[in-house]
């Protein structure tokens, strides 16, 4: 598709959006841009993508004006994830904000970022993506996705393992079935830290506790607070096992076909969304265990370095899979 083409099937998508928010009692046929903009999360202030994208909004309104206009989709209301990321490839939906994990049924390659234990906190995440980790991953993504990166995030918190019944020490994880995200690297890591990974979706999660399919979940403290997983699940096992980003991205032809003042505009408050993002991360962490504790959560701390060595073999697996990950993973672990 020519940029031309490109860019008179997005004004003819933006015009019919703009017929549609009409008839819904919003009129918007004065922006020259109608954008979606996905998110599977809920819309509030405990989701990282909602936190980003009202930064990101602000920012751009207050340089764009009302040139863009962007409609913020949350509770995967256009679809589902791995769904969302083709129609973002292909234009229908023009930004999208998810974990970097779900980008890895287009670029496995991602999948680098979802490794246990490759991080030790999120200030080591930012400096891996802000640098060559970032920059080669981008370029996958752009190259095999058709997306631009605007900015990695952080999740509100590292994800931790929150149970039914207590895990005290390592041996009190095997056997015990914990949902995990549909990801193979997800899968492999919890199967050589003993326990019993079950992938399903985020939505099947408390019920599935509640009638003991699963008998506990992983996740960051935040999601767990929101998702009230605490009232089924009241010990929490501080693993720290992956610090895994989100990603803001938008379709890269229209990107292109952006004027040079709004395209810097995109950029500039992209920036902007994902430093104040990042920072409100490391906040929501804090507040969501003081949360999880007032609610009955009895939390255990796993030693640094318990599972370090049982997921090395899940590393060299992914990167015989997928050789190009070695220079992304040498270069965030030569930065550490």
């Amino acid at each position: 598709m020519t940029k031309l083409t490109f860019a008179k099937t997005f004004k003819a998508m933006a015009a019919a959006l703009a017929v549609t928010l009409a008839a819904g009692g919003v009129t918007e046929a004065q922006a020259a841009y109608n954008m979606r903009v996905y998110s599977s999360l809920p819309g509030d202030e405990q989701s990282s993508h909602y936190v980003w994208f009202k930064h990101f909004e602000e920012s751009l309104k207050a340089k764009a004006g009302d040139e863009i206009k962007l409609h913020y989709f949350p509770n995967g209301m256009l679809g589902k994830e791995a769904d969302a990321c083709q129609q973002v490839k292909m234009g229908a939906i023009q930004l999208m904000i998810s974990g970097t994990s779900i980008w890895a049924t287009l670029v496995p390659e991602i999948g680098v970022l979802d490794l246990g234990y490759l991080f030790n906190n999120f200030d080591e995440v930012g400096a891996a993506l802000d640098g060559k980790a970032g920059e080669k991953l981008g370029s996958m993504l752009q190259k095999k996705a058709g997306v631009a990166v605007l900015g990695f995030g952080y999740n509100l918190g590292a994800r931790n393992i929150y149970t039914k019944k207590e895990i005290k020490t390592p041996e009190d994880l095997k056997n015990v079935k914990i949902r995990v995200l549909p990801v193979p690297t997800f899968i492999a890591t919890f199967e050589a830290m003993g326990a019993v990974p079950i992938p399903m979706p985020g939505g099947e999660v408390y019920s599935s506790l509640q009638m003991g399919v699963i008998d506990g979940v992983e996740h960051d403290a935040p999601t767990v607070l929101s998702s009230k997983y605490y009232e089924q699940a009241k010990f929490g096992y501080r693993t720290h096992h992956v610090f895994n980003p989100i990603v803001a991205v938008m379709n890269q032809n229209l990107l292109n076909t952006l004027p040079d003042n709004l395209k810097t505009a995109v950029m500039e408050a992209a920036r902007e969304a994902t430093a104040a993002e990042r920072a409100t991360a490391v906040e929501a962490e804090a507040k969501a265990f003081e949360a999880l504790e007032a609610q009955g959560v009895k939390f255990t701390e796993c030693p640094d370095g318990t599972f370090t060595e049982a997921v090395k073999p899940v590393w060299e697996d992914f990167i015989a899979k997928y050789p190009d990950t070695k220079e992304i993973l040498d270069s965030i672990v030569s930065a550490q």
